[in-house]
C-alpha cells in the first residue's frame, strides 16, 4: 500500500514538471504565424522589451515573426489575441529590470491594403514602420519612431526617443500628428507639400526651410510656427517640449 501510494506521487510528480517543462519550452520558442485579414481590419503589435519592424510587400498575408534573445527568454511570453478581423500580438512582461531578455518583432503586411494600424508599440525598443497603407498609431516610451512611405492618418508618439518621418506625395488627406516629450522630431516633406502647418516646442530649437514665420513667446521658453502651404489638403501637427523640431525638404 505504501509502494502504490509513492508510485502515485511519483507518476503526479512527472506529469507537474512535464507541464513544467512544456511551458518552459512553449516560452522559450520564437513566433512565427501567418494571417489572412480583410481590408479594414485591425493589427496591434504591443512589445515590451525589443523593437517592432513593420514593412510593406506584394504578399496577400500578413506574417509575423518574434524573435526571442537574451538568457532569460524562456521567462517571456508573447500572447495572440487574435479575433476576427483583428490580429492582436502582445508581449507580457516577465523578466526583473536589468534582464537582457527581449523580442524583435518582423511584421509584413500587403503594402496596397489599407488596414487599422490601430497600435503598433513598445515599451524600450524601437518602432520602424514603411510601405503600409491606413490609419497609423505608432508609439514608444524609451525608444525612436521611424516612418516611410506611410500612406494614410498618422499618429506617432515618443516619450524621450526620436521621431524621425518622410511624407511624400501621396499624403493627401486627413491628420498626421508628432508629439514627443524629451526627444527630437524630424520630418522631410516635398517642396511641393501640400498642407496646412502646426509646429510648436517649449523649451527645443525649431527649424523649417518651408516658408513658415518662426515666432517666439515674448516672455519666457516656447517657439511655433503655423501657416498653409499650397491649398492646405492635409493637417500636419508637430509637439516637442525639450527636443527639437524640424520640417524640411527632402
Amino acid at each position: 500500500m505504501h509502494y502504490r501510494g509513492n508510485a502515485k506521487m511519483t507518476r503526479i510528480c512527472l506529469v507537474g514538471l512535464g507541464i513544467v517543462l512544456s511551458l518552459q519550452l512553449a516560452f522559450a520558442k520564437d513566433f512565427h504565424k501567418k494571417y489572412t485579414l480583410a481590408p479594414g481590419g485591425q493589427i496591434v503589435i504591443a512589445n515590451f522589451l525589443g523593437d517592432v519592424r513593420v514593412r510593406g510587400s506584394n504578399r496577400t498575408d500578413i506574417e509575423i515573426i518574434g524573435k526571442k534573445k537574451g538568457a532569460d527568454r524562456d521567462k517571456l511570453e508573447i500572447l495572440d489575441n487574435s479575433a476576427e478581423n483583428r490580429v492582436e500580438i502582445r508581449l507580457r512582461p516577465g523578466p526583473p529590470e536589468g534582464s537582457d531578455a527581449r523580442v524583435d518583432f518582423e511584421v509584413r503586411v500587403p503594402k496596397a491594403v489599407e488596414y487599422n494600424y490601430r497600435r503598433i508599440s513598445s515599451f524600450s525598443g524601437n518602432v520602424d514602420i514603411s510601405g503600409i497603407t491606413g490609419w497609423l498609431r505608432a508609439e514608444s516610451i524609451r525608444g525612436s519612431v521611424t516612418l516611410a512611405d506611410v500612406k494614410g492618418l498618422v499618429s506617432a508618439t515618443s516619450f524621450s526617443g526620436s521621431i524621425k518621418a518622410a511624407i511624400d506625395n501621396v499624403q493627401d488627406r486627413g491628420n498626421i500628428r508628432f508629439s514627443s516629450i524629451s526627444g527630437n522630431i524630424d520630418v522631410t516633406a516635398p517642396s511641393n507639400l501640400d498642407a496646412l502647418i502646426d509646429i510648436s516646442c517649449a523649451s527645443g530649437m525649431l527649424k523649417t526651410d518651408f516658408p513658415l514665420q518662426i515666432e517666439e513667446l515674448r516672455y519666457g521658453p516656447g517657439r511655433s510656427a503655423r501657416g498653409r502651404l499650397g491649398k492646405g489638403k492635409m493637417i500636419l501637427h508637430m509637439r516637442s517640449v525639450t527636443g527639437r523640431v524640424s520640417l524640411t525638404h527632402m
